[in-house]
């Protein structure tokens, strides 16, 4: 576990090297925890890291955002990676709070309810708000599992389901520029298409223009993995439609493949048991009979693998490995699963991490946490569309009147 430091008496002229030198898009703390760990491993150099692509032309501070609904930090990663700033993050369960802290330190972590107006009122002013709201109340799987036990789904969830309007209730507290928010492509789709309705209205009702797009990550990583993703401009500040030039990124040219996350001597107990592998064989067969589609799914190193839910941990039916060697196909180790997600180790070394973000609760919560995540990759893409959008209007206006009470002129 980390230990938290005070550093004392820096001076002044300490304090502006450090926020000269600390790379755009991330805290002092990030900076400081990058520098010893490059030290440690005996090559310190000035800037440790520069963003992977250029940063959007803005002089001055970088925008800020802030993280609701983290989970480990898909948002986080990405979107500070594009260039941004996190500035607030929220997470309610104890595990990923965990893990959120352990990767990366901040000091301005909230955990609890959303919906606690103390929390609420902690929310410091912000460019863009980020949001993987809870999904189950609107994916298929939970919808049909919910179905099954009686339950209800969707907005009437009364634990998840209306946790969109606690994303509302930010946004008029706090009126934020940008909205970036995700969720499962059932949302579309849910309540025969009222549910995205219902959220469309609440956003265009509050004067955004939204945008929304249904990727399949499979173009960063190798799973299918598709999401909606839903950005809304205000049109206070960014103008009607036709001003604003935003257009979510197409994939890279070449698509990954599952070797390039494998790890190459995993772990045997990964192997499933054979009482296990014959009961996944025998369940596929019944359904097959029946004519359903259930059952285990057997990728090789050249493939694109299903979408990694959080019930992963319970067998890994979803996505099993064909090991060379092995008696039985095996799980993904959880490492394996952190990659195939797309925390990659590029991003852990940005953190201070070489050889990968480590893994600091049990195996049945990491792939729990990886089930549930988004994919760092896509976010970061899409963020560095939506700070562009920021960028052109600073060159257009030549005002900082995204965030109030902060000035930033245009390059």
């Amino acid at each position: 576990m980390g230990r938290d430091v005070l550093i004392r008496d820096l001076t002044d002229e300490d304090l502006h090297w450090l926020d000269s030198n600390t790379p755009t898009g991330f805290s002092r703390n990030e900076f400081l925890k990058s520098l010893i760990a490059k030290s440690r491993s005996e090559t310190p150099q000035l800037r440790l890291f520069e963003p992977k692509a250029p940063a959007p032309a803005v002089v001055g501070p970088s925008p800020k955002f802030i993280d609701l609904f983290a989970g480990i930090g898909g948002f986080r990663i990405g979107v500070g990676s594009a260039g941004a700033t996190c500035v607030f993050t929220n997470e309610w369960d104890a595990y990923a709070q965990r893990t959120y802290q352990s990767w990366f330190g901040d000091d301005h972590f909230f955990p609890g309810d959303i919906r606690d107006p103390a929390i609420i009122k902690q929310i410091p002013d912000h460019d863009v708000l980020c949001a993987g709201f809870p999904c189950q109340p609107f994916s298929i799987a939970g919808v049909s599992k919910k179905k099954s036990l009686g339950r209800s789904h969707g907005f009437a969830d009364e634990k998840q389901g209306n946790l969109f309007f606690a994303i509302t209730t930010v946004i008029d507290e706090h009126r934020p520029p940008v909205l970036f928010l995700e969720n499962v492509k059932n949302l579309r789709s849910h309540d025969g298409g009222n549910t995205w309705k219902v959220i469309k209205h609440e956003l265009e009702s509050r004067k955004y223009v939204v945008f929304d797009e249904v990727l399949d990550a499979n173009g960063w990583v190798p799973q299918h993995r598709e999401r909606i993703f839903i950005v809304g401009f205000d049109e206070k500040v960014f103008g009607e439609r036709r001003d604003i030039d935003f257009k979510f990124p197409t994939a890279p040219d070449r698509k990954p493949i599952l070797s390039d996350v494998l790890e190459p001597n995993p772990d045997p107990k990964y192997m499933l048991t054979d009482k296990l592998w014959n009961y996944l064989k025998a369940y596929r067969e019944k359904h097959e009979k029946a004519g359903n589609g259930f059952g285990y799914s057997l990728f090789n190193g050249e493939q694109t693998t299903r979408t990694l839910s959080a019930r992963y941990y319970k067998d890994g039916s979803e996505i099993l490995i064909a090991h060379k060697g092995w008696r039985n196909p095996r799980r993904l180790t959880p490492t394996e699963a952190m990659r195939l997600m797309g925390f990659v180790d590029s991003y852990a070394a940005k953190f201070g991490f070489e050889g990968g973000f480590p893994i600091t609760v049990s195996d049945t919560q990491a792939y729990k946490q990886f089930g549930n995540a988004v994919v760092p990759l896509v976010v970061e893409a899409i963020a560095k569309e939506i700070l562009r959008v920021i960028a052109q209007l600073y060159k257009r206006t030549g005002n900082g009147c995204v965030v109030k009470g902060r000035k930033l002129k245009a390059a």
